[in-house]
């Protein structure tokens, strides 16, 4: 291939994949903005949070409006997770305890990814756990009902593994929602107590 056709076709590879990586960011970059800013998709459907049905550490079943008329920390999980679950709630205890009065208006609602170990009286006993956030709600249900609450939410999770040791990938994100019961912003793992607090203070001063 002459000289000046290669130059040709070399400009042309760059100029499409600075197009694609263009495209990328003002895709993701609006994803990421629609979604701290509480917005909806085009279809009018919430890009975070939606319908869901479960039941509670008391056995009773619950659905999306346990979140209406209070402010709420959404976290998926499972009780047998070896580190980041207790870390992510033990955080939340510390943040429970900065937010001083604050935190009669908001709730924790920790989900489980794994029905098959964690039935209700296990997230009750789990849940009563030394240094975890007083009055958490843990929430589980049937296979199809865990995984509709994480398609809600755009929460990954994933079995690795077989037999009784098995273990469960999952997302970290804690969600926070408004007293209307949708989305506001994200808290990201191991951001700590002072950093998690002051974005859920902002959140709430917000409205």
């Amino acid at each position: 291939m002459p000289r000046r056709s290669i130059l040709l076709f070399a400009g042309a590879c760059i100029a499409i994949a600075a197009a694609l990586a263009i495209v990328t960011v003002v895709v993701v970059g609006g994803r990421d903005r629609a979604a701290s800013d509480g917005q909806v998709a085009a279809s009018g459907q919430p890009l975070v949070g939606g319908d869901f049905t479960l039941v509670n550490q008391d056995g009773r079943t619950v659905d999306q409006t346990l979140l209406n008329g209070k402010w709420s920390l959404v976290f998926f999980g499972f009780t047998y997770c070896p580190e980041f679950c207790p870390t992510t709630l033990a955080e939340l205890a510390a943040v429970q305890q900065q937010l001083g009065d604050k935190a009669k208006d908001l709730q924790i609602v920790f989900i489980s990814i794994d029905p098959q170990r964690d039935t209700p009286r296990q997230l009750k006993d789990y849940l009563s756990s030394d240094g975890f956030p007083k009055g958490t709600i843990g929430l589980t249900g049937t296979p199809e009902q865990v995984a509709q609450a994480a398609k809600a939410y755009r929460a990954f999770y994933q079995k690795v593994g077989e037999g009784e040791t098995y273990t469960m990938n999952h997302s970290l994100t804690v969600y926070l929602m408004g007293p209307d019961g949708r989305f506001r912003t994200a808290v990201a793992y191991g951001l700590g107590p002072d950093k998690s607090t002051r974005i859920i203070e902002d959140a709430m001063a917000r409205g």
